[in-house]
């Protein structure tokens, strides 16, 4: 009997494509579970090793093997200087390229670069999550003629970043606000990205491919490129009493309003919650822009209401883009760095779901419908 395949949605829209106990995203209730933990719950109060920790190993760490997580992750986050060659080579490229070409040259640095048993899955996700700060931040330093700053050893994974970019220590809120952010983006679900790497370690691949076409993924503009966008959008509407006349205009013209709707969340997204939260927490001490920044929280109640008004029941909410562009701009990082910024929090996401994966050890291999043509002959 002939096989009888079942066409699917377009794009695999609501089908479940794995099992996985490391997030779980509910878009009617606007729920986000990391690990078993609401995001509300982790967000502003575990560090980002903290939460890599929970994906990586079941659990939040204990005081000493938190400790001892630091400890060993501190190190690494030094280069290669063959991963330092490729970085200065793609100086002119977008961060998120360099990123992606300097991800693939790790596994130079690892003992047995093929070797997918869960403690060197372990030992690899901890390389890439230390090592991917250091390589955007020296990309970021390359990029504008700037001398490198070393990483130290002293600082927090997120101090530590913000110390190497712009070469001298963050206010103690900075650093914690990049933490928090970095934790709110750690996991989501299946999104293209984290598939995209768990399709590639299906087929027993090792950890630092499977992360490299993570990066891949991310880069599309469906995904992953939509904060920068949104700080051009707020140049563009210059004011907030101008906020109102540029948002119809633009959905006269059949344009998307950058930072608001989500494909999954139907309600508000509980990541723009967090970040809002943040947002107010810099607002009170550090900004690198107070007017862009308080312009911005006006005019987000404006185009709320105008969405509501001319596109009634699609429920356009805020959604964490808008907030990760407000966050990051506050903290003197350039939008063309904001997606691979958004990529040192999700590296460690990307590496569980590697972990899980190779764990499980069954192949990703879905069928398609043809469409095409039939019994075609060849004319000589």
């Amino acid at each position: 009997m002939p096989l009888t395949i079942t066409p699917t949605p377009r794009g695999l829209e609501g089908v479940v494509a794995a099992q996985t106990r490391l997030s779980h995203v509910d878009g009617i209730a606007g729920e986000l579970i990391i690990g078993g933990y609401e995001l509300k719950e982790l967000a502003g109060r575990v560090s980002f090793e903290e939460a890599a920790h929970l994906l990586w190993r079941g659990a939040l760490p204990g005081t000493d093997e938190l400790r001892e997580l630091r400890r060993e992750i501190t190190p690494l986050r030094a280069l290669p200087e063959d991963t330092m060659r490729v970085v200065r080579a793609a100086a002119k490229a977008p961060p998120i390229d360099a990123l992606r070409m300097a991800c693939a040259t790790l596994s130079l640095d690892l003992p047995d670069p093929d070797d997918i048993a869960p403690s060197a899955d372990i030992e690899a996700a901890k390389m890439l999550t230390a090592r991917f700060p250091t390589l955007v931040a020296a990309h970021a330093r390359i990029s504008e003629g700037k001398e490198l700053i070393a990483p130290r050893a002293d600082l927090s994974h997120a101090a530590n970043f913000l110390y190497m970019v712009h070469g001298k220590e963050p206010n103690p809120i900075a650093a914690r606000a990049l933490d928090t952010y970095w934790v709110t983006v750690i996991d989501h679900g299946m999104n293209a990205s984290t598939f995209a790497g768990r399709v590639i370690a299906s087929t027993r691949s090792d950890m630092v491919s499977a992360v490299t076409g993570s990066i891949g993924a991310l880069k599309g503009p469906l995904h992953g490129g939509a904060p920068g966008p949104v700080l051009d959008m707020l140049v563009d509407i210059g004011s907030a009493d101008r906020a109102e006349a540029w948002v119809r205009n633009e959905l006269k013209a059949g344009r998307r309003i950058m930072g608001f709707g989500h494909r999954v969340y139907k309600v508000r997204d509980p990541r723009a919650d967090v970040l809002s939260k943040v947002a107010d927490e810099m607002s009170a001490v550090h900004l690198e822009d107070r007017k862009l920044f308080d312009m911005a929280r006006a005019a987000e109640q404006t185009i709320l209401k105008v969405l509501d008004e001319v596109k009634p029941g699609r429920n356009l909410r805020t959604n964490v883009e808008f907030y990760t562009a407000l966050v990051l701009q506050a903290l003197g990082l350039k939008p063309r760095s904001f997606v691979a910024v958004f990529a040192c929090g999700r590296v460690a996401g990307w590496c569980a779901h590697v972990i899980e994966q190779h764990t499980e050890d069954h192949l990703i291999r879905p069928q398609s419908e043809y469409i095409g043509q039939r019994g075609l002959g060849l004319e000589r």
